[in-house]
């Protein structure tokens, strides 16, 4: 128990330390909102004092009306973080579809209202000052933090985007279908290694997911009209039971992972080691020897 204690210490500090880094690492759109050419810490001390107190209150109120949203906002950041400028938050338009309306995205995201929450707040106490990509960032944090996790420096000064285009999506979100190679080539392609890789799947620790996004591993295994050999018998009967084959509806929802759905902790890996995980690209990640070695590291701390 020592052991997975520590590991789990030490996982999710790498995993949302991480998720800061790809958002300090990543680009600064044209336009917007943020004045600054490179990302720096307490970066609204002086312009907008109240900024990231005003977030975390946000995300304390909502989380305690649902718990969930603090993986909606971890995934949202996530999402938007191979850009890192919000266009996940722009609405879409009579002659363009936006990210967030993306069958990728849609309906799974969630947690919009939290942003505008605390946008709204801080349009008044600070007109003109904050990014919305900043906010998106601070509540990524807090919601690790509430969620177990620790808290880890979020430097600020990022720009709103001013495009979002739905078709842009698929080619920038990997897919909870890949393979080992596919998984690692998309993430290869945003400057991140296979050790990231693993490192950032075990956001899958919290949340939810919709059985459409799965329900082909359960009925329907790459057209074989079986089930995923893969999965582990007692945990393929339990999907089943949630994820009835007959017309899977859309809105159903199972948790990502059932033991604790709600806190960062290790069962996510302990789950993929023992044929649990709930997409295909989670149980990828035992495809080679050096992920796999990765994932009874996270798991156990050894």
């Amino acid at each position: 128990m020592g052991s997975n204690k520590m590991g789990w210490w030490v996982t999710v500090a790498v995993v949302y330390s991480l998720c800061a880094l790809l958002a300090m690492c990543a680009g600064f759109p044209a336009g917007g909102r943020g004045n600054g050419a490179a990302l720096q810490p307490s970066f609204y001390e002086a312009t907008c004092p109240p900024a990231e107190m005003v977030v975390r209150q946000e995300v304390i109120r909502a989380l305690h009306s649902d718990i969930g949203f603090a993986a909606g906002l971890v995934r949202m950041h996530f999402y938007d973080c191979f850009g890192c400028d919000a266009s996940i938050l722009l609405e879409s338009t009579l002659d363009n579809t936006a990210e967030r309306d993306s069958p990728v995205n849609n309906p799974s995201l969630r947690g919009f209202e939290v942003v505008d929450s605390a946008m709204a707040r801080l349009e008044d106490a600070c007109p003109g000052v904050v990014s919305c990509a900043d906010i998106l960032a601070f509540a990524a944090r807090d919601s690790v933090a509430l969620s177990g996790g620790p808290r880890y420096d979020v430097p600020g000064g990022r720009r709103d985007g001013t495009v979002s285009m739905a078709s842009e999506v698929p080619d920038n979100i990997p897919a909870p279908t890949f393979n080992l190679d596919q998984l690692t080539r998309s993430f290869a392609a945003k400057g991140l290694t296979q050790e990231d890789m693993v490192t950032l799947s075990g956001a899958h620790t919290i949340g939810r997911a919709h059985c459409t996004a799965f329900s082909d591993r359960l009925y329907n295994f790459s057209a074989t009209g079986a089930a995923d050999p893969a999965l582990d018998p007692p945990f393929l009967a339990q999907l089943q039971h949630a994820c009835p084959a007959s017309g899977v509806d859309p809105g159903l929802v199972v948790p990502m992972e059932p033991r604790t759905p709600y806190a960062l902790d290790t069962l996510y890996y302990w789950g993929v080691l023992r044929n649990r995980g709930l997409f295909a690209s989670d149980q990828a990640l035992l495809a080679s020897a050096p992920t796999a070695a990765q994932v009874r590291q996270s798991a156990y701390g050894s």
